[in-house]
């Protein structure tokens, strides 16, 4: 089953099981992933893409817990917050630093290889875009670069 559909089932599941915020986590995400779909060259969302909608969903709602948080409005902060994990359920698991560190180590010295000399920092766009390839969307843009850097530095 693609995602899409797993998450409409869910969602018709949350709304059968009386819970709010799953259903209300569930429609936002597939209102964003619809929207996607008729913005510029209208096409239907492959799970990738819809894996990528997901995790700018989750990353949202942790801003805005954030802001909720800063305006000391803990009842927003909890109702943002179990959204999240809501949507989070469906996302891949995240790299583990020892994982992540591995991946850098080999994505260097592939590089390395190729380049036929020692890896500068002006190598670390290619290097930092070898690591996101091989992570696919389970390491944190900043934990890759500052990993790359350390790699490099």
């Amino acid at each position: 089953m693609a995602l899409k559909e797993q998450l409409r089932a869910d969602r018709v599941q949350a709304m059968k099981d009386r819970d709010e915020t799953a259903k209300n986590a569930l429609g936002m995400a597939l209102t964003a992933i619809q929207r996607a779909e008729t913005q510029g060259e209208a096409h239907t969302l492959d799970d990738i893409e819809v894996l990528a909608i997901l995790k700018k969903e989750v990353a949202s709602r942790k801003d805005s817990a954030e802001a909720y948080a800063a305006g000391n409005r803990q009842d927003l902060v909890d109702k943002e917050l179990s959204q999240a994990e809501c949507l989070a359920r469906y996302l891949p698991a995240p790299l583990t630093e020892s994982e992540l560190d591995a991946i850098v180590a080999e994505e260097a010295e592939k590089l390395r290889g190729d380049i036929g000399a020692d890896l500068t920092m002006r190598d670390m766009g290619a290097l930092v875009r070898a690591v996101n390839c091989r992570a696919e969307g389970r390491a944190e843009g900043k934990a890759v670069a500052a990993k790359v850097r350390a790699q490099l530095g």
